[in-house]
């Protein structure tokens, strides 16, 4: 009785909790942020007045062609993909929907802190939207890692510190390492994929992962998940090169597009190769598949050539099946890091790959490849003295650099991989001791994987003992007509 009613405080105690969240997310979208040039009819009328030209009443690039296909993936694509375990699929989507649509408003706070205005207020546009559209993904992936085992006010918590340790960290690589990550392999898939494996792993400390009979996937949720994949599949170009213009953008979607075709072919050779009979996996199928996307994403806009992509995607693919055969069983044995959706083997080595190579195709980049879209695309290589800097920048509009080699360049690549991977994994390991305070809730053993933690279950019948289910079909009887009951009844007798 007790242990009943304190489980309805706590979770009362979790509405009222959502709702203060979205009180505080408006009181501080009142005050920080406003409309950009973009956006404003005043300010884009004094926006093109100051230029004097008529093109200016536009931006450079426009962000409505690629915002809506990245915005399809982080709602339909991670939600979809998550959706596998055979009685969470509510909660895969409906959290996925409920966490992105909160977590989206943080980011835009998040980087509206780091670019205020003369007027005190940070401005919003589609290119901003799209940025945290990008940065919603990081908490999601970590999502994937903890799937079924936690209450959503742990996951909201989760993902408020997620996106501020986030911004910072990707604030320090851009502007300070000046490190090169046009898909955000670094920044998303790797911060992402080792934060959330740190918060597992704080979990495991209080309770070794055990086997749960519902952590499993059923024919009919492995095609609901097989949906996620297909989106992921089709939009990850757009992911890619969301970032990018011009030419940029077009190499980031055609390596995009033939890295992730050669982890597609090369998972499912891997998979028949390594299961039983040589049949494909699902699990390999919804996930492997797609870490071509992951592994390319630093380098997606530089020339590495289409054999470079399709070498990298394929190798992606291969180190991705292989992971989910032998390694994820390990680190849960061993280093009791349970990982329900497998995002070490889909977004954590696919994105460490990805930051090792991108430092290596920083270290072989040279004039002669990329002409002045050198300083372009690595601002850092830009020279830094006038006599150097004047016909590139009349020409072509390139600021001052800090004058790097090549090799200096690639050097910085690793650093801000290493950066972010201590970021993540510390950050992480204090975001789950946090989470596990009382305030946020927590799952028992025997709720996880099951939606009736969240939910309210139409077929709740399967889940009641069986003098219940007896007494819900009598009653059903009770109210059929008679003619119909005595119809039964002579069937009966007929047999």
């Amino acid at each position: 009785m007790g242990k009943g009613m304190l489980s309805i405080c706590g979770e009362k105690q979790q509405v009222f909790l959502l709702f203060l969240i979205e009180i505080i997310l408006i009181v501080l979208m009142g005050t920080l942020m406003t409309y950009g040039p973009e956006a404003n009819a005043t300010l884009l009328k004094k926006h093109s007045e100051d230029h004097g030209n008529e093109q200016d009443k536009k931006p450079r690039s426009d962000p409505l062609r690629i915002y809506p296909n990245v915005h399809v993936m982080i709602w339909i694509g991670f939600g979809f993909l998550m959706t596998f375990l055979k009685r969470y699929g509510q909660s895969a989507i409906g959290l996925t929907f409920l966490i992105g649509a909160v977590l989206v408003q943080v980011a835009l706070i998040c980087d509206g802190v780091l670019h205020f205005k003369k007027d005190n207020k940070a401005y919003l546009s589609l290119g901003s939207l799209l940025s945290a559209d990008i940065a919603v993904a990081a908490p999601l992936i970590s999502m994937g890692a903890l799937l079924g085992k936690t209450t959503y006010m742990q996951l909201l918590f989760m993902g408020i510190i997620e996106l501020i340790v986030y911004t910072v960290n990707k604030y320090v690589g851009e502007h300070h390492l000046m490190a090169v990550d046009a898909g955000d392999s670094m920044y998303v898939h790797a911060f992402g994929a080792y934060f959330g494996l740190a918060v597992s792993f704080v979990f495991g400390m209080k309770e070794k992962p055990k086997e749960h009979s519902l952590e499993g996937p059923s024919y009919q949720s492995d095609i609901f998940a097989m949906i996620g994949t297909v989106f992921l599949w089709l939009f990850w170009p757009s992911f890619n090169s969301a970032a990018l213009e011009g030419d940029d953008q077009q190499r980031a979607i055609i390596n995009t597009l033939l890295s992730i075709s050669g982890s597609c072919v090369i998972a499912f050779a891997t998979s028949a190769l390594v299961s039983k009979d040589n049949k494909f996996n699902m699990v390999h199928v919804q996930n492997s598949t797609l870490a071509g996307g992951v592994a390319i994403g630093t380098a997606a806009g530089m020339m590495c050539q289409p054999i470079g992509a399709l070498v990298v995607g394929s190798l992606a693919g291969s180190l991705s099946v292989l992971g989910y055969k032998y390694l994820t069983p390990v680190i849960q044995k061993r280093l009791r890091i349970h990982d329900t959706c497998g995002v070490h083997n889909l977004h954590g080595m696919p994105g460490v790959l990805a930051g090792i190579f991108g430092a290596l195709m920083a270290g072989l980049a040279t004039e002669i490849s990329y002409d002045y879209s050198l300083y372009e695309i690595f601002p850092a290589r830009a020279p830094n003295s006038e006599a150097k800097l004047g016909e590139m920048r009349d020409d072509y509009g390139i600021s001052p650099g800090r004058n790097r080699t090549a090799l200096e360049q690639a050097g910085y690549q690793l650093l801000a991989l290493t950066v972010t991977l201590v970021m993540a994994i510390v950050s992480g390991l204090i975001t789950g001791l946090i989470m596990r305070m009382s305030i946020c809730g927590s799952v028992m053993e025997e709720q996880k994987f099951d939606d009736v933690v969240h939910w309210e279950l139409e077929e709740e019948d399967l889940h009641e003992i069986p003098s219940k289910i007896k007494e819900r079909s009598n009653r059903v009887n009770d109210q059929l007509p008679m003619d119909i009951k005595n119809m039964d009844a002579s069937n009966s007798c007929s047999f």
